[in-house]
C-alpha cells in the first residue's frame, strides 16, 4: 500500500511521530500530505529550544494548541540577554537587537490564534515583558499552568496580572526571575490562594535598579555576576 492510500486519521498518527522538520519535509512531497501537515489537530503541543526556531516554517499555530514551551539554554542568555540595558556594550546591544522581539511577536500570534492553550513555559527568554505575559492571560482564558524561568524582565506586575486575570490558573512557577519580590509573591498568594505558587530563588536574587538608584557596590556585584 502506498502511503497516500492511508486515511486521514492514520496519516495524522504517523505524522505525530515525526519532529517539526521531518513533518515539513514529508509535507512537501504531495498535496495530500501537505493538507495533513496543516491539520490543526497535529499541533496540540509545540516545543522550541531557541527563539530562532520561531522563524521556521515547520509548524502550525491554531486553536488545537494546548501546550507551548520555549526554552533557550544558551551561554548567550547569561552573558548578553540577562544583563541590564545600561550595562550592555554596543556589541551586546547589537546581538540582542537581532532577536529581542522574536518571542514577544510569537506570543502575540499565540494570543490571536490559540485560545485553548492550557500550559505555557518560557525559560531563558530574557526579552519578554510583563505585558507579554498579561496579554496571554487575557486572551488564553483556559490557561492552567504558567512557568517562567530565568526571564529577567518579568516583575511583580506579572504576578498582579496572574491575580487579576488568571481565572483558570492552577499552577504558577517563577524561577530565577530576579525582579520578582517576596512582597509580590505574598500579594499574589493572598489574592489567588487556590493557585499553587512557587518561586525558586527568584525573590532571593539581586533585583535590577537604575544606576542612580543603587550604590556602586551593587552595580559591581551585577557586573561580576555576569562577567
Amino acid at each position: 500500500m502506498h502511503l497516500t492510500q492511508l486515511n486521514r486519521e492514520c496519516l495524522l498518527h504517523l505524522f505525530s511521530f515525526l519532529d517539526k522538520d521531518n513533518r515539513r519535509s514529508l509535507s512537501l512531497t504531495c498535496h495530500q500530505l501537505r493538507e495533513v501537515f496543516l491539520d490543526p489537530r497535529l499541533w496540540n503541543l509545540l516545543h522550541f529550544s531557541s527563539p530562532c526556531q520561531l522563524r521556521r516554517d515547520n509548524f502550525v499555530l491554531g486553536p488545537s494548541l494546548r501546550h507551548l514551551t520555549i526554552c533557550w539554554y544558551s551561554s548567550r542568555v547569561l552573558q548578553v540577554c540577562n544583563i541590564e540595558d545600561w550595562l550592555k556594550t554596543s556589541f551586546q546591544k547589537d546581538i540582542c537587537s537581532k532577536h529581542e522581539s522574536l518571542v514577544s511577536n510569537f506570543l502575540a500570534q499565540v494570543c490571536l490564534m490559540c485560545p485553548n492553550l492550557l500550559s505555557l513555559t518560557l525559560s531563558g527568554c530574557g526579552h519578554i515583558t510583563d505585558q507579554d505575559v498579561i496579554s496571554v492571560l487575557l486572551r488564553c482564558r483556559k490557561l492552567r499552568c504558567l512557568h517562567l524561568e530565568n526571564c529577567v524582565r518579568i516583575t511583580d506586575c506579572s504576578l498582579r496580572g496572574v491575580a487579576a486575570h488568571g481565572d483558570s490558573l492552577e499552577e504558577v512557577k517563577v524561577d530565577f526571575c530576579r525582579n520578582i519580590t517576596q512582597a509580590g509573591l505574598r500579594g499574589c498568594a493572598a489574592m489567588r490562594p487556590t493557585i499553587w505558587l512557587s518561586a525558586e530563588r527568584s525573590a532571593d536574587m539581586i533585583p535590577d535598579s537604575k544606576p542612580e538608584e543603587e550604590p556602586l557596590r551593587r552595580t559591581l556585584q551585577k557586573v561580576l555576576l555576569f562577567s
